[in-house]
């Protein structure tokens, strides 16, 4: 049925509000034919398209997307920009050579409209169709994939790369699908299967797969031939010593590429000259945008032309506008046309009686007034009991959580039923429908009334969910560096000099060659890397230990007493907790689903599980201590918003204490406007509060009045004083001082504590580790939040202009970090060298505190363009109109602090934007490199705990009881430190009076040799760092089926499992039983085993002496105490197996003796 009038396809058509397009362009398309929609953006073209899949399943819908960058940019769109263009292109191609039954309509944004596209037939020419049972060569593959500007990479892990290795070949050709393995058997494709590019794991199998060019050119002798000739045409000879024409002319494709396509093609044209014969629709005040977006364009042509007078390096030459762009005459000619219909948001008057009207106009809204005595949900109840008389309701929402909330709080009140539906086809004449919609703002119009959930309740997001990262990548870039530092858990601190493959009797064994003081070298079987761990982080400083010397022993039983005791005092700590008692509080149900409505965003995964840590905790009835471990702005202050509601609610007072003064008037205007309408007092108390004030609110904390208070460390002072304070809520504990601290522990008591932080200190994190501290992590992104684009390269003063441009141009500002002090004065100047009219603000450590807070203050107010700061604001601030990130000698910076700087950028629905330089004078050390390529590859979201994780030494770890810094880490490491203390906890728990039993468990590694090659060879894993990676997640294996999982994912990545893999992985099986049995050593020669036990203890001696007397003399114990088994082992391919039934026999000595 129709939810609006009947539309003519008209000059104009009025009455199209958000919600209503989609319904006004699925009836042009019924009865007029294919159609073109012009969004004014990316973000309305998203709702649309999502608006359009849930009119009909019977609407066929494609979307072309504009380049997400700017006019004469440096860099090239996002990858999957250009896949998504080149698909919809691809399939454009082959549509108008058929004849179509389904309404067809393609979206697209007044940037991409007047971007001139190449002929729409070169793509239907460029595509490779490969089908299982195939035969052709890989080397013409490869060649194609080249031609077509794939990358070839060691693993493929994003869109436009392949590898080869072997009889596999991986490719990412297609972004709204997983990569492909193709599986070769000579020339011929065996299988075709598609695969997780997280695990690098194999999934479901397909029969083909249609690969297209990675960029909207083709790089051939043809294409090159004709790009050298049309850029000396257009810029003279002296052009040709540019660096883009030589590395075109070497065939090499280079960032920025696309912006001179209108010489990679014959020629470009416009979308509406490609297809003439469909209609055009434009957006509302669409006209307006494409104005705008003319000017940008010639003015970032002119910049680029100025720039080229005094240009010394990086030349660019512009191409004129007309050749990439549709100019203004294009245009004038184009909308006198009769094939286009413009929207406009406001009813029809008089003067337009020939054009159409849809009928629509807004509906209520009943969540703006948050303080009437109405809820907005009644409200919304009594509006729907008189609309359904007369026509249907359709009640929608952005996810099923949120419309089940909805439907939850609006159906208490409603008698009708309300029935769920799929799709707006559906709806019936009369009564009450939902659906699953993002439509932001509802209408009424003479056939429906549909009410969104931001009608009822207020702002909504529309973003899809972000994918998470797995841990995988993370552990291959992390994986051991030459030079680094490492502890050996017998021997010590030592220097990791590189892999090497050691031949003795034939074999080939890989170690990896440890050197120590005094040149001792130590080379450690692969299968034993589990022995080493990380010191700590790149540029620690530490003496060698010598091989062999009592000084490491002495050091770390030194170090295990002093844990000893920090674990039984934690245990304490936690014991004491756990007993103290405190009022079980709950959540009042109907008021807290509807303080819950008032967040403007559907809640993650790993949000929903902390609240509900958090609401457990409370409801208890003890006194409870949580962690709550977040990535930057993933929804910490919404757990903590939830908590602080549910123990006002109850009666007890709220304490929310921050590190800065910023930080503090954000989380009090956040908590106001969500406390609003209920019956608490929310007050934010700070060296920003004047002192008549101040003293307002202290008296209000000691009588009871202000149930709610945010502050920086003034509310620790000893002059405050709580009625009934039930909740203390820590948000970023790690900047505290030592004494704050303290007197934080004096507060606890009997209270619920909640602390919430991004990337959590030792201090912190070793007592959520250790288990004496409840932990919540959030590592799902929210849903409106979008990945921020991260640029890694020289300082190039055109592109950070371009930069800082775009920025002022949408209203937004930029951070500027130098990672010292004495670099802020030059990049000032060349800040405003670039862009004279910026305002700029400059923010540091050494400034006083009532400077920086006001700098700061001013800044989010908006008061400047620019912060030009060092790395102090890499926590706790939120700025959502600060959208672009400049990082000078990004190189000097941490991984962690690099994620945390990246962070303070994109907190909005913006597209976000960081620059990471460095100096082009300067060769980076192999760990700087490898840093920035992290945080290029992570563009992702949600890795942010894990690089924390790695990279959580960087503040160093302190006794976790007090303000003693203790130099543990520094004599054992991190790893290693973290992994005593779990012991030595895990024994204080359970009561043990030393942990030496413990540590025997773990602490050691059996060697075993049984002659065959173990190793994983060059030409089966090329990459080095793939595979060190590889050998620690082997060695870390302690499950049989975790093997046979680690064999799978092995063939699985690269192929048939080489021998010499095959006795690494049965080692590790043998390993497993070995440490079941306390066998320390086992050799194995061609007359049989010789097996050692570890302190020569077995278990159960007598079970041991019966099996031995049961094998006939073939087994014997030695004086020494070595096991002596004589078999025949001259066959070297059956030592693993026979070793596996013997080592199976004597554990079965220890279960049948228990």
């Amino acid at each position: 049925m129709n939810l609006i009038n009947k539309i003519a396809a008209s000059k104009q058509i009025f009455g199209c509000l958000d919600a209503v397009i989609p319904l006004v362009i699925n009836q042009l398309a019924n009865e007029t034919g294919p159609i073109i929609f012009i969004a004014r953006d990316d973000a309305r073209m998203s709702r649309i398209e999502a608006g359009l899949h849930r009119f009909s399943d019977q609407i066929e819908c494609l979307s072309l997307p504009a380049w997400d960058c700017l006019p004469y940019d440096r860099v090239s769109a996002h990858s999957t920009i250009t896949a998504k263009r080149i698909q919809t292109l691809s399939h454009l191609s082959v549509l108008i050579q058929t004849d179509h039954q389904k309404p067809f309509i393609v979206l697209t944004t007044v940037n991409g409209w007047l971007q001139k596209l190449p002929p729409i037939s070169f793509f239907t020419s460029s595509c490779l169709r490969l089908r299982a049972g195939q035969s052709i060569a890989q080397d013409e593959i490869a060649s194609f994939l080249a031609r077509n500007g794939f990358r070839r990479a060691q693993t493929v892990r994003e869109y436009g790369e392949f590898s080869i290795r072997g009889g596999i070949v991986d490719i990412y050709p297609h972004t709204d699908a997983l990569p492909v393995r193709l599986d070769f058997f000579g020339d011929e494709i065996e299988s075709i299967k598609s695969f997780d590019s997280l695990s690098q794991r194999s999934e479901s199998q397909i029969q083909h797969v249609d690969i297209r060019p990675a960029h909207e050119f083709l790089l051939d002798d043809e294409t090159i031939t004709h790009f050298r000739q049309g850029y000396l045409k257009k810029f003279g000879g002296r052009s040709a010593r540019d660096q883009l024409y030589e590395s075109v002319s070497a065939g090499q494709v280079v960032p920025g590429l696309e912006h001179w396509l209108g010489l990679l093609h014959d020629h470009l044209l416009p979308l509406h000259e490609q297809l003439p014969g469909w209609r055009y629709v434009f957006d509302v005040e669409a006209e307006a945008v494409w104005q705008a977006r003319l000017d940008q364009i010639a003015d970032f042509y002119d910049a680029r032309c100025a720039a080229l007078a005094d240009q010394q390096e990086q030349v660019y030459r512009p191409l004129p506008p007309e050749t990439m762009f549709v100019s203004e005459d294009e245009i004038r000619q184009f909308t006198q046309q009769d094939n286009l219909s413009f929207l406009a948001g406001f009813s029809r008057s008089e003067s337009h009686p020939e054009d159409s009207d849809t009928g629509a106009s807004l509906g209520p809204t009943f969540g703006a007034d948050a303080a009437s005595q109405t809820s907005p949900s009644l409200a919304a109840a009594h509006y729907i009991k008189q609309a359904v008389k007369t026509r249907p309701v359709i009640l929608t929402a952005e996810t099923s959580v949120a419309l089940k909330r909805m439907l939850e709080l609006i159906g208490a009140h409603l008698a009708e039923e309300i029935r769920m539906i799929d799709r707006l086809e559906q709806i019936e004449a009369s009564g009450c429908f939902a659906l699953i919609s993002p439509v932001e703002s509802g209408f009424e119009s003479p056939y429906a009334c549909l009410v969104s959930e931001q009608d009822v309740f207020g702002t909504r997001s529309a973003r899809p969910q972000g994918r998470r990262r797995a841990d995988n990548f993370l552990r291959e870039v992390s994986s051991l560096e030459t030079g680094d530092l490492v502890v050996h858990v017998e021997h010590g601190i030592g220097r990791y000099e590189g892999l090497e493959t050691i031949r003795s009797d034939g074999t080939e064994h890989d170690c990896l060659h440890l050197s120590y003081a005094g040149g001792d070298r130590l080379y450690l079987p692969v299968e034993n890397i589990e022995l080493l761990s990380r010191y700590g982080q790149e540029g620690s400083e530490a003496s060698l230990d010598k091989l062999g010397g009592a000084g490491w022993q002495a050091r770390k039983a030194r170090i295990k007493g002093r844990i000893r005791e920090m674990a039984d005092q934690l245990i304490k700590v936690a014991a004491k907790r756990e007993v103290a008692s405190a009022e079980s509080l709950h959540a009042p149900e109907g008021l807290f689903a509807e303080f819950c409505a008032r967040f403007g965003h559907p809640e993650t995964d790993d949000q929903l599980d902390a609240i509900s840590d958090v609401l457990n905790d409370l409801s208890s009835g003890r006194a409870t201590d949580r962690l709550i471990c977040g990535d930057v702005g993933f929804g910490k202050t919404e757990v903590a918003l939830r908590a602080a509601f549910v123990a006002t609610m109850a009666g007890y007072q709220v304490a929310l204490v921050t590190p800065t003064t910023l930080l503090a008037r954000q989380h009090g205007h956040l908590f106001e406007e969500r406390f609003k309408g209920f019956p608490i007092t929310v007050d934010t108390l700070s060296r920003m509060t004047k002192p008549k004030q101040a003293a307002t609110i202290k008296s209000g904390l000691k009588d009871g009045s202000v149930q709610m208070v945010v502050g920086t460390h003034a509310l620790l002072a000893k002059s405050i004083d709580f009625n009934n304070l039930g909740l203390l809520i820590i948000d970023e504990e790690q900047n505290f001082g030592v004494a704050q601290k303290e007197r934080l522990k004096e507060l606890r008591g009997d209270i619920h504590v909640l602390t919430l932080s991004a990337t959590p200190i030792p201090r912190t994190l070793q007592l959520a580790l250790s288990g004496v501290r409840n932990m919540s992590i959030i590592a799902t992104p929210p849903v409106d939040r979008l990945a921020v684009r991260t640029f890694v390269g020289s300082w190039d003063g055109v592109v950070l202009k371009e930069a800082l441009l775009r920025e002022k141009f949408r209203g937004g500002q930029t951070f500027v970090v130098c990672p010292r002090i004495a670099d802020l004065n030059r990049i000032y100047d060349r800040v405003i060298a670039l862009v004279p009219d910026l305002k700029v603000l400059t923010a540091h450590g050494k400034m006083s505190a009532t400077e920086l807070d006001q700098t700061m203050t001013d800044f989010g107010e908006g008061a400047a363009d620019v912060l030009l700061s060092t790395n102090i604001i890499e926590s706790g601030i939120d700025i959502p109109t600060a959208n672009t990130l400049i990082v000078h000698r990004s190189d000097m910076f941490g991984l962690a602090q690099l994620y945390q700087l990246r962070g303070r950028v994109g907190r909005s629905k913006e597209r976000a934007y960081a620059y990471l330089t460095t100096d082009p004078q300067l060769l980076l050390t192999s760990q700087a490199r490898r840093r920035l390529e992290v945080m290029q590859t992570l563009d992702k979201l949600g890795a942010g705990f894990s690089l924390a994780s790695y990279d959580m030494d960087i503040r160093g770890a302190g006794n976790l009881l007090g303000d003693e810094q203790s130099g543990h880490v520094k004599e054992v490491g991190i790893e290693l430190y973290q992994d005593m203390l779990k012991q030595a906890v895990d024994a204080a728990r359970l009561e043990r009076a030393n942990t030496e039993d413990e540590e025997t468990d773990t602490s050691w590694s059996p060697q075993i040799t049984l002659g065959t090659s173990v190793m994983i060879p060059e030409d089966y894993v090329c990459d080095l760092s793939v595979r060190l990676s590889l050998y620690r997640r082997i060695g870390g294996l302690s499950v049989s089926d975790d093997v046979t999982l680690m064999a799978t994912e092995l063939e699985d990545r690269f192929g048939v499992i080489p021998d010499s893999v095959i006795n690494l992985l049965d080692i590790v099986v043998l390993k497993q039983y070995c440490k079941k049995c306390n066998i320390q050593k086992l050799d194995a020669g061609d007359k049989g085993f010789a097996l050692s036990f570890k302190d020569n203890h077995f278990a159960r001696p007598d079970q041991l002496i019966g099996w031995i007397a049961g094998k006939g003399g073939s087994v014997q114990l030695r004086a020494d105490h070595k096991l002596i088994i004589r078999t025949n082992l001259v066959a070297k391919t059956h030592r693993a197996e026979k070793a596996r039934e013997y080592l199976q026999e004597i554990a079965n000595l220890l279960v049948e003796a228990a």
